[in-house]
């Protein structure tokens, strides 16, 4: 008998657990509202007539708002994102170029509901210069440059497939004295992009191959080709086969006539090494040969 009113205690006891563990806790969120009134808005920075686009610092300032949101994640439309709360921060684009962006924005309120938001935005990213090439040609400031006319190959010729005047490199003062007498300065401006002006005295030199290039006909001599105003630089990795033994592996473009202190037929220049006090860079002119001319600071 005493058994059977243990087993019965027993069973009683498991019934009772059984009860209590199928009883659910309930548990309230509240207002499950999702996010409401979200607006994304954005400013890029130096966007003004002449540069529509920004001024080269890929800089965007990025404002969040809405209502029921605890926070945002963003997606900034070049692999990137963020968890972000309301306000404004600024994102910085880094790929070079001039770049279409969708900008896409989650709100997220309570029990993660959430509300999404998008804006395609087009932004200029400037190449960044390397601290040496920027330091090298401007001095942090700016600087006047002019041929060095008594470096041995200051003004020489060779294949396109390499990287040395091969086929002819001037001796010290060789050349025209018109070639020497260029003016060529480059400035650093408040984004760490390079001005370039270039003061040619009335006359400029060019190749025969080349003269067509700039609406003129002739061999090579020298024409009196206007170079005044400055010339925004565009600077990029160089295109070229070069290697990091024999170049800096940066090239920039020169807008406009492509003038720097010679006609070649060309507007883009690699830098194949570069000091405190000396250039050396190289080009393909109009005749489809490497064009090489070394400038000291004046």
């Amino acid at each position: 008998m005493k058994n059977l009113i243990n087993r019965f205690n027993i069973i009683i006891l498991i019934a009772i657990l059984g009860t209590a563990a199928c009883t659910k806790e309930e548990y309230s969120f509240g207002d499950l509202s999702s996010p409401a009134q979200l607006t994304l808005q954005t400013v890029i920075q130096g966007v003004d007539g002449s540069n529509p686009n920004g001024n080269g610092t890929g800089k965007v300032a990025i404002t969040l708002a809405s209502s029921n949101t605890i926070n945002y994640k963003v997606d900034f439309g070049d692999g990137q994102s963020q968890m972000l709360s309301a306000g404004t921060i600024m994102y910085k684009y880094s790929t070079p170029g001039t770049n279409d962006y969708t900008i896409t924005v989650n709100a997220i309120g309570k029990g993660g509901t959430t509300s999404t938001i998008s804006k395609k935005i087009k932004v200029y990213v400037a190449f960044e210069i390397p601290a040496a090439i920027l330091t090298g040609l401007t001095g942090g400031a700016s600087k006047v440059w002019v041929t060095d006319k008594e470096a041995l190959a200051h003004f020489g010729v060779g294949p396109a497939a390499g990287f040395f005047p091969d086929w002819y490199f001037a001796k010290a003062n060789e050349r025209d004295p018109e070639l020497y007498n260029d003016e060529i300065t480059f400035t650093k401006d408040a984004n760490n992009n390079i001005v370039m002006l270039v003061n040619n005295k009335g006359l400029t030199f060019m190749i025969g191959a080349a003269t067509s290039y700039y609406g003129f006909s002739g061999g090579d001599g020298n024409y009196a080709l206007n170079t005044a105003g400055p010339k925004n630089l565009v600077f990029m990795d160089a295109t070229s086969a070069s290697t990091s033994a024999n170049s800096t592996r940066i090239q920039f473009m020169v807008p406009g006539n492509g003038i720097i202190n010679a006609g070649f037929g060309s507007n883009t220049y690699e830098i194949l090494s570069i000091s405190a006090t000396s250039v050396n860079l190289r080009t393909i002119g109009a005749d489809g040969n490497a064009w090489y001319q070394k400038l000291k600071v004046k």
